[in-house]
């Protein structure tokens, strides 16, 4: 497989919370992908270190200068991306304002590719973010993959390095959405180049 073949996997990477566990999630999850999947050109983007203000311009208008070069970096990176793994906790019922503000800065961006994600918080595993996160998604005609990584209650179930304790369980699951999701993700990517998709 060629360079120009990978998938590119863009991993964004969902909260900014101070301690929070979601950097050390994204690094065991892009250990694992690259491992089942080598053809998968993986790229992070870590929410902690995009600065884009809360205030979005007017329909039609233009970004200001604090927002554009926080969107020069960040745009071009989702824009090229074939797939998404959104990386996100769960807080409060929900997932973090952060990633909601990403997310509403672009839009084009996420139309007709997949998106799939690994969650983390609680008794949940974070799966009421990911529901809802797919509501928005679909809103952005993006393409959700079916199954999800969870994992519960991360503060007894991930070690000290971030690396969950049941991890034949979590690389398993891991294994089957990044199945679904570069299925998508290829079937996506050629639809796209015959096709632009006009949503």
């Amino acid at each position: 497989m060629s360079v120009s073949d990978a998938l590119r996997v863009t991993v964004i990477v969902g909260s900014v919370r101070e301690g929070r566990l979601g950097r050390a999630v994204a690094d065991w999850f892009l250990t694992t992908a690259a491992a089942a999947d080598p053809g998968l050109d993986l790229d992070v983007v870590d929410l902690a270190e995009v600065d884009l203000p809360l205030v979005l311009p007017g329909w039609g208008g233009t970004p200001s200068p604090e927002a554009a070069a926080a969107l020069k970096d960040v745009s071009p990176r989702l824009a090229a991306a074939d797939a998404f793994v959104i990386v996100t906790p769960e807080y409060n019922h929900s997932f973090p304002a952060a990633l909601k503000n990403l997310i509403d800065w672009h839009h084009r961006e996420w139309q007709a590719k997949p998106v799939g994600f690994v969650s983390y918080g609680g008794l949940g595993g974070g799966l009421r973010a990911v529901e809802q996160l797919r509501l928005v998604f679909a809103e952005l005609h993006a393409v959700t993959v079916r199954d999800s990584v969870s994992l519960h209650g991360p503060w007894s179930g991930l070690g000290e390095d971030g690396t969950p304790r049941d991890a034949d369980v979590c690389a398993g699951a891991a294994k089957g959405m990044l199945g679904q999701l570069t299925w998508w993700g290829r079937a996506l990517r050629t639809a796209r180049a015959e096709r632009p998709y006009a949503g």
